[in-house]
């Protein structure tokens, strides 16, 4: 965890759980999602993987994220068939046990008997939940997500998703807010780049991005600007703003 000015900084990291993802069968559309959610209530994405179905590489790459963040969001891995293995994996990476969750248990046998569905072994296995965990409610499915001191272990599905970020909110703190603000020229990157990176230097607290792009007929670079300290935002913003139309790019500024 880490302090900028009076208000600390909270951090997040993604895990994207299935060899679905990496084979690209799937889409995700999860990471997107929850990197704006978090950031909306002052919890900054500061890192994304994506883990292929393994035990030990999905409880390694738990274990690294959750010692450097303050949070750790997984989606993924949690549904009835052999290869949803999330739970397990998770309960190796805390060195504790998993078996069926009583209360799990309870939501899913009312929800096979009021759907007619049959609530086969294999569903079964969406109750396993490891020792010392709370669960994450799901009212689409009825399958909950749980949650591990500061690991959240969600579905894959979309939907899912986000019913479950809805009904875990209350017991994420926020922190620092990040401010976004772009600037649009018509100039190459080439143009801005070494006067740019003095300004990066000058201003190590924002982080400043260019990115080309092709507009009405033209070349152009938006220059984003990102800080949750407001001050050295705006006096960067204005460093860049005059760089862009010293240049000659006729910038335009926006709030992204």
């Amino acid at each position: 965890m880490s302090e900028t000015g009076s208000s600390r900084l909270v951090t997040a990291a993604v895990l994207l759980i299935g060899d679905e993802i990496l084979s690209g069968r799937t889409k995700d559309a999860n990471l997107n999602f929850v990197a704006r959610y978090l950031g909306d209530i002052g919890i900054q994405v500061r890192e994304a993987r994506i883990v292929i179905d393994d035990r030990d590489k999905i409880a390694e790459a738990v274990n690294a994220l959750r010692a450097s963040y303050d949070y750790v969001f997984t989606t993924g891995g949690i549904g009835p068939t052999h290869d949803d293995i999330t739970a397990d994996s998770v309960a190796h990476a805390f060195g504790v046990s998993i078996d069926k969750h009583p209360e799990a248990m309870g939501i899913l046998t009312r929800h096979y008997e009021e759907t007619g569905g049959e609530f086969t072994e294999a569903r079964q296995r969406m109750a396993r939940i490891p020792d010392g965990a709370t669960l994450i409610p799901n009212s689409v499915s009825k399958a909950p997500g749980f949650q591990l001191e500061n690991v959240f272990v969600m579905a894959g599905i979309p939907i899912i998703v986000q019913v479950m970020m809805d009904a875990l909110a209350d017991r994420l703190e926020g922190g620092a807010r990040m401010i976004s603000k772009t600037i649009d020229c018509f100039v190459g990157e080439s143009a801005v780049a070494d006067e740019l990176g003095a300004i990066q230097e000058r201003y190590p607290s924002v982080g400043i991005g260019s990115y080309p792009f092709f507009r009405d007929k033209q070349y152009g670079t938006s220059l984003v600007l990102r800080s949750v300290e407001s001050d050295q935002l705006d006096e960067a913003l204005k460093a860049t703003f005059d760089l862009a139309a010293r240049v000659g790019g006729k910038p335009v500024e926006r709030v992204s």
